[in-house]
């Protein structure tokens, strides 16, 4: 699977991640977590420790198990987008599942990539039997918010004090699409 994005700033290349694609991944998740630490659970700290193997054992068992993808958006050589999704791992919840880690790059922002990378998720969930996807995202992500409802997502929740960071809580909206 592989989709061309056309954009003006440049066409996209979005596929599915492979182990060779973990280097490129590590440093594109590790600029999330600096840019942006209020608007994920992981440790910027702990990523860096845990390292690029980490990210090829992830995608590489994800492909294996079939228990969920890390899905990459390219511009040229350089990464500018991602998200994961992983399944439940129960047979009663194998149903639904979790999408994790949005984030594209401030450079790409405005490109709608966020919306191209879900829907690929949203496909890869229909081929695999997932009917429910959730996701949280900080109250205070606007942005993010509006992408997610353009792409099909609606607030069934809200987890207070979801993330604490710097002496600061941040509540989640806890979000769902069916597919």
């Amino acid at each position: 699977m592989t989709r061309l994005l056309s954009t003006p700033r440049g066409d996209i290349t979005i596929h599915i991640a492979t182990p060779e694609d973990a280097d490129a991944l590590f440093k594109l998740r590790l600029e999330a977590l600096t840019t942006h630490p209020e608007s994920f659970a992981a440790d910027v700290e702990m990523t860096k420790a845990k390292g690029v193997e980490a990210w090829t054992n992830q995608i590489t068992n994800d492909v294996k198990d079939q228990s969920g993808v890390i899905i990459i958006a390219g511009a040229e050589d350089e990464l500018v987008g991602m998200t994961g999704i992983g399944r439940g791992h129960w047979p009663k919840t194998k149903h639904s599942a979790i999408i994790w880690g949005v984030y594209v790059t401030p450079a790409w922002r405005g490109l709608r990539i966020a919306e191209a990378i879900l829907n690929e998720v949203i496909a890869w969930s229909g081929e695999h039997g997932i009917l429910v996807l959730k996701l949280g995202v900080v109250t205070t992500n606007q942005a993010a918010i509006r992408c997610y409802q353009r792409s099909g997502f609606t607030i069934f929740g809200t987890e207070p004090k979801s993330n604490y960071l710097d002496g600061v809580y941040y509540d989640e909206y806890l979000m769902v699409r069916m597919i």
